[in-house]
């Protein structure tokens, strides 16, 4: 393993960000939305798999019971 001075490595780091695409303001923006609203979905869908399996088993619980 080549052993570097700091110098390079700064040099190596800027060389590397410097080729990383940051995403435009308008696309972090739209990313952020689409995961607010995936996880709104997705607690919707949970909320209402929940409440079914609950109703079932209380009417299921009832008869028996």
């Amino acid at each position: 393993m080549a052993i570097t001075n700091p110098f390079q490595f700064l040099q190596q780091v800027r060389a590397e960000v410097s080729k990383v695409v940051w995403p435009t303001r308008r696309e972090v923006l739209l990313t952020t939305v689409m995961v607010f609203a995936m996880a709104t979905l997705t607690a919707i869908f949970f909320f209402s798999v929940d409440l079914l399996i609950r109703t079932g088993l209380q009417v299921l619980l009832g008869m028996f019971g």
